[in-house]
């Protein structure tokens, strides 16, 4: 039996979910997702707990369970508390601004580099004086706001030399030594 497909999901106070033609929707206070859910695989609501089943033990159906159990667990967390995730900037001249969903990057190339965010994430920029600047980003997708992130990051990522580029607060980057000292 799959380890994370078995275990239960607590439905808290404010989350509904409806299943309707092999969609699962999920709304809360803090939006509303759904994920289409594989035919084969059975999702049960029992009072204020979910469950995720399967048919067989075949490979394809083990996989399916575990994952469709971890996506719609996501959702209800994003739905009842959301995920927030922070980005920093370090290096000298780094610097982000947001407009609206309209989020404004300096970093070090010969233009700022403009990113239309959607309108699912919320995004706020903090810049404090000697502190690298921050990118506070929040959603209730997780997954949205994961790919998101990644292609902020993608636009200048952290150098092992350095350390200079746009990480996630608290990443740790390994960082390389440079040229060893003449003999």
């Amino acid at each position: 039996m799959s380890r994370i497909g078995k275990l239960p999901i607590q439905i808290p106070a404010g989350v509904s979910i409806t299943q309707k033609e092999g969609v699962v929707t999920v709304k809360g206070p803090k939006g509303e997702l759904s994920q289409v859910v594989n035919p084969d695989i059975t999702v049960n609501v029992n009072g204020g707990v979910l469950t995720v089943e399967r048919p067989t033990d075949e490979r394809n159906h083990r996989a399916l369970h575990g994952l469709y159990r971890a996506l719609i667990n996501n959702m209800v967390v994003g739905v009842s508390n959301g995920y927030k995730k922070e980005l920093e900037l370090v290096g000298v001249g780094y610097r982000a601004s947001n407009t609206g969903q309209l989020l404004e990057l300096s970093l070090g190339y010969t233009h700022n580099i403009f990113l239309e965010l959607p309108a699912d994430i919320k995004v706020e920029t903090k810049s404090e004086r000697n502190k690298s600047p921050l990118i506070i980003l929040e959603s209730a997708d997780k997954q949205l706001l994961g790919q998101v992130c990644a292609k902020i990051r993608s636009f200048r990522k952290p150098e092992p030399y350095k350390g200079k580029g746009i990480k996630f607060v608290g990443e740790v980057i390994r960082r390389k030594s440079g040229k060893s000292a003449a003999k």
